[in-house]
Formats: structure tokens, sequence, C-alpha cells
């Protein structure tokens, strides 16, 4: 019988965390850089890469053996590299693709506020508050470069969540669904796909809705039963569907502002209606969970936060809902039906 390996000491556990930090931003740099795309087929020696990218030779080799050493790519030898299964995911034309995930949280926007986390720490405020004056969204808001890089992101979440989000739950029932912030529609557009008498309504900022016609997500067999609403979701939620959806919403924002936002969706779910919000677990004490990543990425970029499910209720219950039932997605995500008082 083999004997289990001992836990690695203490220091080795901390140092480990320290080089998560450089791995993270290797993966960014690639990911950028789009290398994985450039060494879709074979192998491919750092010098071709640097020369194709522009690069500086060297430093792309280092970045790359780290990676390699990971599994991430394969060193071949002669300084070449091919991609592995993992790697694969870093292209740009694969399904599940997570480079534009990647290349958001490595940078500037992202990464630097997690610099600032003493500071947040100190004062509770997000770091965009206290660099700049403005919240992240105003950031976005005046930079389209890195607003577009934040819808791809958050589709490339969606991606992942929105086929267990539309198999977990059944929206059948409730006839019309609204997806309130719901991006370039992609949930959405899962969810009708599955529920064929479903009709739809994607509800966001006009520049945002403007970005979703681009995607084309609920176009073609979904045009007749979609529809876009401009919504501001400080200011009001549209009103004509039974059931509300929204993803990934509440965490961004702190509980005064939250409970605005779900008082203005209380406005508009019908009495015999339902708000879904779909969010992230925190999993329990001392036990690992991708919640408790988030949570810090929140209270450092948007002075948001994740919840748990007595956190939920309490919040809902002040805007006029209750928690009905927690229904799990997947490992990740929750779906938390709360119905109208």
């Amino acid at each position: 019988m083999s004997q289990q390996a001992p836990p690695p000491p203490p220091p080795a556990i901390l140092l480990s965390a320290r080089n998560s930090v450089i791995l993270h931003q290797s993966l960014y740099a690639v990911a950028r850089l789009g290398v994985a795309d450039c060494v879709e087929s074979g192998s491919r020696s750092a010098a071709d890469l640097a020369g194709q990218l522009n690069v500086n030779e060297d430093a792309l080799y280092r970045i790359m053996r780290l990676l390699a050493s990971q599994g991430i790519f394969e060193e071949c030898g002669d300084r070449s590299f091919r991609n592995t299964e993992i790697s694969n995911y870093l292209r740009s034309d694969v399904p599940g693709s997570l480079r534009a995930l990647l290349t958001f949280w490595g940078s500037d926007y992202s990464y630097a506020s997690l610099g600032q986390i003493v500071r947040t720490v100190e004062t509770g405020k997000p770091a965009p508050i206290l660099l700049s004056g403005n919240d992240s969204f105003e950031q976005l808001r005046r930079d389209p470069q890195q607003a577009r890089l934040f819808d791809d992101a958050m589709t490339t979440m969606s991606r992942l969540v929105a086929p267990a989000v539309a198999a977990a739950y059944d929206f059948g029932p409730w006839e019309s669904l609204m997806d309130v912030g719901g991006g370039n529609g992609l949930l959405l557009s899962e969810i009708l796909r599955a529920y064929p008498h479903l009709h739809g309504v994607l509800a966001d900022q006009p520049h945002v809705l403007e970005r979703a016609r681009e995607h084309k997500f609920l176009a073609g067999d979904l045009e007749a039963r979609a529809s876009m609403q401009p919504c501001n979701f400080f200011e009001s939620v549209p009103a004509g569907c039974r059931a509300y959806l929204m993803k990934s919403i509440i965490h961004d924002w702190d509980d005064e502002q939250s409970r605005l936002i779900l008082s203005n969706c209380r406005k508009a779910v019908p009495s015999n209606g339902v708000l879904l919000l779909v969010e992230v677990s925190l999993g329990a004490p001392n036990t690992p969970a991708f919640g408790k990543f988030i949570d810090i990425a929140m209270l450092s970029l948007t002075g948001g936060r994740e919840r748990t499910e007595a956190e939920f209720a309490t919040l809902l219950s002040s805007a006029g809902f209750r928690l009905n039932r927690v229904i799990p997605a997947n490992p990740q995500f929750c779906i938390i039906e709360a119905l109208p008082v």
C-alpha cells in the first residue's frame, strides 16, 4: 500500500501563493499577445514567435519556459514550444476560450486595483475611487477599449455558466424573461434556446445594447422571441415580464446600492412573478471556494461583495422580496429564487 505524501510545510504553501501572482501575469502576457494562436499547428521557436509578435526573444522564451513547467505549453527543445490541451484554451478561436478573461484580469484596470489592496483594507474603498475618484464603471464609460475588453471577459464567464443555468432552473412556466444588465445577451440566448416558448428581453444601457447587436447572440432564429430595452437599473427597470434575471449584478455593489437596484426590480416584477439572481457561492467556513476569491476582487475593484444565503435573504427582504430557495447551477454558481411580497 502506497503512503500518502505529507502536506507541504507552511513556508512552501506561502511561497506557492506568491508564485501564483507571477504565473497569473505570465498568462496575461501570452494571452494579450496571442501566443497560443501563433503556435496553433506544430511547434514554433521563441525566435520565430518573437519576430512575429515584435517582442524581446529572451523575455518571451523565459515566460514560455515557466508556463511549460506548469504544463500550460510544452517545451520541445531548441527553445521551441507547442500548445497543450491547457494552452488551447488561450487561443481565440476555440469553444470555451479564456483568452479574454485572462487579458481582462491582467490589465491595468483590474490588476492594478489589486495592487492597492492595503489602502482598500485601510479605508474600505475600492481602488478606482482611491486612485482617480471615479468608480470602476465610470472608468469603463470613459475608456471604450477597456469597456470592450470587459464585455468580452464577462461574455466568457457567461459562456462558461450559461448552459448550467439553463439546465438547473425551469424557466418555462414564466412565459417571459427579462435579463437585467444582461450585457451581450449570451445567457439570455442560451435560456431561450432551451425553452422554445419563452419570450426574452435584454435590458441594459444603450451603449451596451449596441454592442449586443454587434455580437448577434439574439439574432437569427431567436429574433422573433427576443427584444432589447434600454435600462439604467439605478433609475428604473422596465415592466412587462413575469420573470426577471440578474447574473453577477448585485455582487458589484454595496448593500445600499444593491437595495436600490432590487427595489427598482420589485416595482417591475408582478405579484405572480419572480426575481432570479445568479451569483457565486461562498461555501462553508475554512473551505476553498471560487466565491471567496471573487469577493476580494469585488472589494478591490467595485466596492461590491459576495454574500451568504442569510445576507441575501436580509437584503431581498429589505427590497420587498422573499428568498424562496437556492438552486446550485454548478460548483461555483447558484440561482437565488426570490418571490415578491
